[in-house]
């Protein structure tokens, strides 16, 4: 769901290599509101990858061992509203069923503010390990990514205006990506590194 406050209409712009700085001012703001509560800070989805064209909008994984009031405060303290119509992500054909493995809050900026995605999730869970994953295997895998890229473009073009659409198409893409990442993750022995921030 969209931030009323913000345009609803789909861009998908090119590479800006701003994006990784302006994820570092997000997160240093973000460890000093929730110190060890947070367990990593990650920036993740397409602006975390070099070179791919992406929305205008930065994207950070907060990883917790629990979702608590304290840390709903302090993200929102740090100038990022909750979003609580949005409490998960979508469940992945042939993934975990058991909906707690896809639970997570969303914080998005304010009007005005850099626009961003604060996703809250859980230490473990199919969700968080996902985020870490996708991002990783299309930072090394370039050619998927930028199919990865043609996909959105296209999408973004014939449903500028209809955000259900675009990602009625584009979770399950995702999904696709990451039957092959988990193969990579398999043969390669992945882990995630440490956290961004």
């Amino acid at each position: 769901m969209m931030n009323p406050a913000q345009p609803t209409s789909i861009q998908i712009v090119s590479p800006d290599p701003h994006w990784r700085e302006e994820f570092r001012q997000i997160a240093v703001q973000l460890r000093q509101a929730l110190g060890s509560q947070a367990l990593r800070i990650d920036h993740i989805g397409s602006t975390a990858v070099a070179g791919l064209p992406a929305k205008d909008r930065i994207d950070i994984q907060i990883t917790v061992s629990a979702l608590t009031s304290a840390i709903e405060q302090a993200i929102e303290q740090s100038g990022y509203p909750r979003v609580p119509t949005i409490d998960h992500d979508h469940l992945p054909a042939g993934g975990p069923t058991d909906p707690t493995e896809w639970q997570k809050w969303l914080f998005k900026s304010p009007e005005g503010k850099r626009p961003a995605n604060i996703h809250v999730r859980l230490q473990g869970r199919a969700n968080q390990r996902y985020a870490l994953l996708f991002r990783d295997y299309l930072r090394a895998h370039p050619m998927a990514a930028q199919t990865y890229a043609q996909i959105k473009q296209v999408l973004a073009r014939l449903h500028p205006d209809d955000i259900d659409a675009y990602y009625d198409v584009k979770d399950p893409v995702c999904d696709l990506i990451l039957q092959a990442a988990e193969l990579w993750a398999t043969a390669c022995n992945w882990h995630p590194a440490e956290s961004d921030a």
